[in-house]
């Protein structure tokens, strides 16, 4: 997977101020809206919303994936935001949620929806990836070490 097709430099936040889910999920969607030719925000905020009914997309760790299948765009789109502060995502673990990566797919997308979601879950397994992500200063940083993930060159 090469990410540098799926996040552009403009769809990334370090240090995004959001105190809770639904903050977030609305910031995810905004910035997956501004990725679409359509730039319907409420609507993706609400596939979002209603994926996570369907139970939380939180990985644990501080990781979450979420994720809607949707007309509203023509190819897979990622976005992605550090919070400031960890927030409570439904987690398995409990713990505070600080690195999420939101990802749309076309509807007709279900087999490459599920590999994509799949390596970024591998992706995001990586402690020492996570830790990079975490020690980034900047918007430019934070996207150079996520779309620099290759998978050879990790150790966990």
């Amino acid at each position: 997977m090469n990410l540098k097709n799926l996040v552009s430099p403009d769809s990334v936040i370090c240090n995004a101020n959001v105190v809770s889910k639904k903050r977030a999920l609305e910031l995810l969607a905004d910035l997956l809206a501004k990725q679409t030719e359509v730039n319907k925000s409420f609507d993706i905020f609400q596939l979002l919303t209603e994926r996570e009914k369907l139970g939380s997309t939180s990985l644990g760790h501080g990781i979450a994936l979420p994720h809607a299948r949707t007309d509203l765009c023509k190819q897979a789109i990622g976005v992605f935001i550090r919070t400031e502060n960890g927030i409570d995502f439904d987690s398995p673990d409990k713990q505070p949620t600080d690195l999420l990566f939101a990802l749309m797919v076309p509807e007709h997308y279900t087999d490459e929806h599920l590999n994509i979601l799949a390596e970024l879950a591998g992706m995001f397994n990586n402690e020492t990836f996570c830790q990079n992500l975490r020690s980034a200063d900047s918007d430019e940083e934070l996207h150079h070490r996520l779309i620099s993930w290759d998978a050879s060159t990790q150790t966990s």
